[in-house]
């Protein structure tokens, strides 16, 4: 046997681990500030109505104006997914989650009013 085949290896989870376990301290002690935030928001809509366009326009505009680059949003018909719209306890459409930062947050309605929409998702206008 040779030498190298007697010495005990050291588990090969012990390094990965343990670089995990800093990231996770490093995660936790760094909470980003509100303007670096991932948004994740769920539109639910029911299928391609006026109201419904109308809303996801509106939904995809204030995105790409106040969360550039740190949003996902979903769009769900719910005529077409209803068990989602149900797990959700969606009672009117067009309905906008923001399920990520927390606190979760419903907008009901085609999201025309700007101000209110800013205000729900807990966003702020640039001043200037």
């Amino acid at each position: 046997m040779t030498e190298s085949a007697r010495k005990p290896r050291r588990p090969a989870t012990t390094k990965a681990s343990a670089a995990g376990s800093k990231r996770s301290r490093e995660l936790a002690s760094s909470t980003p500030e509100p303007d670096e935030q991932r948004y994740l928001l769920r539109l639910y809509v029911t299928g391609m109505t006026p109201r419904s366009r109308i809303a996801i326009a509106n939904a995809r505009s204030l995105c790409e104006e106040f969360l550039k680059g740190r949003y996902e949003l979903e769009v769900i018909d719910i005529t077409e997914r209803p068990q989602l719209a149900k797990d959700e306890q969606i009672i009117a459409a067009p309905t906008l989650i923001k399920k990520l930062p927390l606190p979760l947050r419903r907008l009901v309605g085609d999201l025309s009013n700007k101000d209110r929409v800013l205000l729900g998702l807990d966003l702020r206008p640039p001043r200037g």
